[in-house]
């Protein structure tokens, strides 16, 4: 049946050319915008996804510039630290040359000063965008922004790296131990430190042991401990050491090493801080053909001082008083102590003071080191990792631009095709005159 007020035909091709049309737009804005997801009527759960993972990749990019300063900041800090490292040998060199008696020794603690106001000086120019790890005004970690954690669940948390401040100030408060100046009271059969099965514990003054023991080459003497006090101020003496000298050679001579108790040390502290002091002398100040060593026995509270086959008497004595004020830093260490370094006076115990700053300023710089090797591998990774997601992104919403450009070519195709049809169908009711003429 014709009808010339339903074109059932028109219609058909109207609602095939309509659909061909929307197809064509959606492909042409692909084409246009890149994008097979533009907006969220494209896609609503691809588009709510990419959005997300989009933030994800701008906050990546915050972290990523944290990351660059941070480096750069904890850089400047660890080159100081070696920089610092190197001044310390420098002065620990001039310290080893004053263990010689026959030497200028103010003209060493004036080099010796200097390097002290160069360290300063480093210290002070360690500072990048205006933080410096290394000057002792705080002692709060810094943390650097180093990830975005999301969760199953949506939630998003900051990840963060702590740089632990070192301290390596010239002007941290310190104060120098004071020997005790009160004759002990102690019964013999309690004595506080012997030397072999002498009595050598107590004396008037703390200048010289009240006897002493002569090792001879080859030998050893024990030296005992007995309990521990604040105050207990302990001295060992040496005395017909080999000592090396400024100009290659040695000289017979005598050092004495001291300890003075805190609150908080036992018997093994005050044991093992003499034998560090000895044993640190040793290393820097003697000859190893000499064979001067030190070994301890926490468990049975006893030093022992050896010497080489070939060298000489040495005179091995003990000193103990009571009253005596240990020496104190600022918790969070510093390079202070450097102030109270005076060779004029106490080379030995500025021997012993130097190496445990040089072993304080390596500790810093080994720490900035770790901190480096973790904000670079974070730096590497978050880059690596933002590439990723946009990789992830990409492959959710970007035209396939090869075949847009073949569906376009047969959109376009259907369109023309559509159009004819449509021009057709519209032109079957004028075939109905035919039937009226």
């Amino acid at each position: 049946m014709s009808s010339i007020l339903t074109n059932n035909g028109a219609m058909v091709a109207l609602q095939t050319l309509k659909s061909i049309n929307k197809n064509l737009a959606m492909t042409q804005s692909e084409i246009s915008t890149g994008k097979s997801v533009a907006s969220a009527k494209d896609n609503s759960a691809v588009w709510a996804i990419s959005k997300v993972m989009e933030s994800d990749v701008k906050g990546f990019k915050a972290v990523s510039e944290s990351l660059a300063l941070g480096n750069s900041t904890v850089a400047v800090a660890a080159n100081a630290s070696e920089t610092i490292t190197d001044l310390l040998n420098d002065v620990k060199g001039r310290i080893v040359a004053a263990q010689e008696e026959n030497v200028d020794r103010d003209s060493i603690q004036q080099d010796i000063t200097a390097l002290t106001e160069q360290i300063g000086s480093v210290v002070a120019a360690a500072q990048f965008n205006g933080l410096n790890l290394i000057d002792g005004t705080s002692t709060d970690n810094v943390q650097i922004l180093s990830s975005l954690n999301r969760d199953s669940s949506g939630g998003v948390t900051a990840g963060q790296i702590d740089v632990v401040r070192q301290n390596l100030s010239t002007t941290t408060p310190v104060t120098a131990q004071a020997f005790g100046a009160g004759v002990s009271t102690q019964p013999l059969a309690n004595e506080a430190v012997q030397v072999g099965a002498a009595n050598t514990g107590f004396a008037a003054a703390a200048t010289d042991p009240v006897s002493s023991v002569t090792v001879t080459g080859g030998g050893s003497t024990t030296v005992s401990f007995g309990a521990v006090s604040a105050g207990n101020s302990y001295q060992l003496t040496l005395d017909g050491l080999s000592i090396n000298t400024a100009d290659g050679s040695s000289a017979v001579g005598r050092r004495d090493f001291q300890f003075v108790a805190s609150a908080e040390d036992g018997q093994a502290d005050v044991i093992n801080g003499l034998a560090n002091q000895l044993s640190a002398f040793f290393g820097a100040a003697t000859n190893s053909a000499d064979g001067y060593a030190v070994s301890v026995d926490i468990s049975a509270g006893t030093l022992t001082f050896t010497t080489g086959a070939t060298a000489g008497d040495v005179d091995v004595g003990a000193v103990f008083q009571n009253g005596g004020t240990p020496g104190s830093t600022a918790s969070s260490g510093g390079l202070g102590a450097l102030a109270n370094i005076d060779v004029t006076t106490d080379a030995t115990s500025a021997l012993t003071a130097i190496d445990a700053l040089i072993g304080q300023s390596i500790s810093a710089a080994a720490a900035f080191g770790t901190v480096q090797n973790r904000i670079e591998t974070q730096s590497e990774f978050v880059s690596n990792l933002t590439d990723s997601f946009k990789s992830g992104i990409g492959s959710l919403v970007d035209a396939n631009m090869e075949e847009v450009s073949a569906r376009l070519q047969a959109l376009q195709t259907q369109q023309q095709l559509g159009v004819q049809s449509l021009s057709i169908a519209n032109q079957a009711p004028q075939a109905i005159l035919s039937l009226f003429r």
